[in-house]
């Protein structure tokens, strides 16, 4: 199963007080493998992000759901169903601004992930094939 979505909308304040700015992906190494993680969970690999790249809104996404895990199957029908639709990441910052809300001018993007309840409210799956 294959969707497409945003896993950061720029210049919003997520629920951690944190504003993504443009540039702060920079260039995504091409061809460098991101993993798909449920909830964030490393032991809960449930596929691959095939493109991660930035653009004017924020961190789009086009990822594969694999089915061969029961959390795969699991994410898969609740993807398919609508009844989860929001996107995130896990990162670590290289530059950072000010305080209340804290400005993300710079970061390195270790995983996506697909999830029940979104830093970002418009952090969100489009698109499922």
């Amino acid at each position: 199963m294959r969707f497409a979505g945003y896993a950061a909308i720029f210049d919003r304040v997520d629920k951690g007080g944190d504003i993504i700015r443009p540039g702060a992906f920079g260039i995504l190494a091409e061809g460098k493998s991101l993993p798909l993680l449920w909830q964030h969970d490393p032991m809960r690999r449930i596929g691959s992000v095939d493109f991660a790249r930035e653009d004017r809104r924020g961190l789009r996404v086009i990822g594969t759901v694999s089915t061969e895990t029961r959390a795969g199957r699991d994410a898969a029908a609740l993807l398919s169903s609508a009844a989860v639709k929001g996107l995130s990441f896990g990162y670590r910052v290289k530059r950072a601004a000010g305080e209340q809300p804290r400005e993300l001018l710079d970061l390195d993007v270790a995983e996506i992930s697909l999830v029940t309840s979104p830093m970002q409210a418009l952090a969100r799956v489009h698109l499922v094939e």
